[in-house]
């Protein structure tokens, strides 16, 4: 990450943005380098000591941990100081995309797999407890989604972000833990304080859409967020300020509900499969109970056939029952 001092804009002897610096402009982002680096190899580690782990999962882990790389050292990352719609790629993703990617790689119980047993049984109480089932219950969620992006771009905020190295990194540290909260309680691959429906998931989705829309519009439709810093910055070259400010309006609206595809479709999938289970289940036991019906009319059967012959006969039974 870029380094200066506070209050100081860092970006104004950045060239314009052409397609050779959209693959050449990389930065050496040190601190999300070394978190990618730590994660990746500790993952790694873990999955080697369980010895059984699904590769599908390392597959997404890391899919994550590269969109972390991508946001942060590539051209986005380099401009995102210079570019209103370069950072708000950089949140969208932040947001939206890495954190998915990480909760489809089931890190928590993976940890859980390898940690001792004491600590192990620790980390259950506290995942049982009261401020993990607060934290992870259905309109907190929703809201640890949809507030971080109104915070950022509708407060002073935003502009310190691009002032300070330092507020900036724990603003994008904030983002993606709170979409990983989100997707972690929703995907459920992990295990979670409270088992909601899918539907819970869906209506969270749905008011996702709608606030990014909300959010979209206001950007667009109001005032120049952070004016003195872009001014300071004397850009000469790319979209104007209110050109490049509705750019990245559309990208916070459009982007996000773009980006929120492919959870759905992570959703819809563990649902047909909960089904499937569930109906299999249900088979199973619907099966079971008419083996058990079949037996008892047939040990019925047996016990009738082994009394007297005339008592098997239902003409002199009946006979014999009313005398």
């Amino acid at each position: 990450m870029e380094t200066g001092a506070i209050d100081t804009p860092v970006s104004q002897s950045l060239p314009p943005l052409t397609v050779g610096r959209v693959l050449t402009a990389w930065q050496f982002d040190v601190p999300a380098i070394v978190g990618v680096v730590v994660l990746g190899a500790l993952y790694l580690m873990a999955v080697r000591r369980v010895g059984s782990w699904p590769h599908g999962r390392v597959v997404s882990f890391f899919g994550g941990l590269a969109t972390l790389l991508v946001v942060t050292c590539s051209f986005i990352g380099t401009y995102d100081g210079t570019l209103f719609w370069a950072r708000a790629v950089q949140v969208t993703t932040l947001l939206m995309v890495a954190p998915l990617f990480l909760a489809l790689g089931a890190p928590l119980t993976l940890l859980m797999a390898t940690v001792p047993s004491t600590v192990g049984a620790r980390l259950r109480r506290i995942g049982r407890g009261r401020a993990a089932r607060t934290l992870t219950f259905p309109l907190v969620v929703t809201l640890v989604l949809v507030v971080p992006p109104f915070v950022i771009y509708l407060t002073p905020l935003y502009e310190l972000c691009l002032r300070n190295s330092v507020v900036d990194g724990l603003v994008k540290l904030v983002v993606l833990g709170a979409g990983f909260i989100y997707f972690w309680t929703r995907v459920q691959l992990d295990p979670t304080p409270r088992e909601d429906s899918h539907l819970v998931s869906v209506w969270i989705a749905l008011t996702e859409v709608i606030f990014d829309g909300v959010l979209g519009l206001v950007i667009w439709l109001g005032p120049l967020v952070a004016p003195d810093y872009y001014e300071a910055i004397a850009r000469t070259w790319g979209p104007d300020l209110r050109i490049d400010q509705i750019i990245g309006a559309g990208v916070l609206w459009i982007g996000g509900d773009v980006a929120g595809l492919p959870f759905v479709a992570a959703l819809f999938v563990r649902w047909s499969r909960d089904d499937n289970r569930k109906a299999k289940e249900i088979d199973a036991e619907l099966d079971a109970e008419e083996a058990q019906a079949a037996e008892s009319v047939e040990a019925g059967e047996a016990s009738a056939k082994s009394g007297l012959w005339w008592e098997n006969d239902p003409v002199l039974a009946e006979r014999f029952k009313r005398r």
